[in-house]
């Protein structure tokens, strides 16, 4: 006899064959501004990472119920680093040139175009929960507050070699305009 075969779930499928329901993040955007730079600086410091596309990243233990929150601030499309700058000094340098009303190497929106919150270790919370925590931790309110499919959003980003906006995907997605 033959014994029944076990269901599949939706991680058990041939590598070729999407998820029945894509993964939905729980995500806060904010449109780069000169002062949201200078807020991630006052409030944050110096990023806990940076990396050679732009990215910039702070992991915080201040999200709802102690979640601990990936702060991101996403480069602009084609981003290129500052000549002479370091990838891990390309924020300080940047911010402390914009909060002392000097020009910077590169004007903020040259290098990035937004900054995104969402929980980092994939714990369940709402995304309005997320908007009002996150607001109060940078003392900025969120753009735009929803649910949000990174694989998506990752993979048009990687098919187009970081020539697509990643905020303007994640803004479309939350059914916020991009400007």
């Amino acid at each position: 006899m033959r014994r029944p075969r076990p269901r599949a779930g939706p991680f058990d499928r041939a590598p070729y064959a999407r998820p029945v329901a894509d993964q939905l993040v729980p995500t806060c955007v904010w449109r780069l501004t000169s002062e949201l730079v200078v807020a991630l600086d006052e409030r944050f410091g110096e990023p806990t990472d940076a990396y050679v596309n732009g990215s910039q990243v702070w992991l915080r233990d201040d999200g709802p119920g102690g979640a601990t929150v990936e702060w991101r601030l996403h480069p602009v499309p084609g981003y290129e680093r500052p000549p002479a700058v370091a990838t891990i000094e390309v924020f300080p340098t940047v911010a402390l040139a914009v909060a002392r009303g000097e020009e910077p190497v590169r004007p903020p929106e040259a290098l990035w175009e937004g900054l995104e919150a969402f929980p980092a270790f994939g714990d369940e919370v709402e995304p309005a929960t997320l908007a009002v925590a996150v607001s109060d931790v940078l003392g900025v309110v969120p753009d735009a507050a929803g649910l949000a499919d990174h694989e998506r959003i990752a993979d048009d980003w990687e098919r187009t070699a970081g020539a697509t906006s990643i905020i303007h995907a994640l803004l479309d997605q939350l059914g916020a305009p991009p400007t």
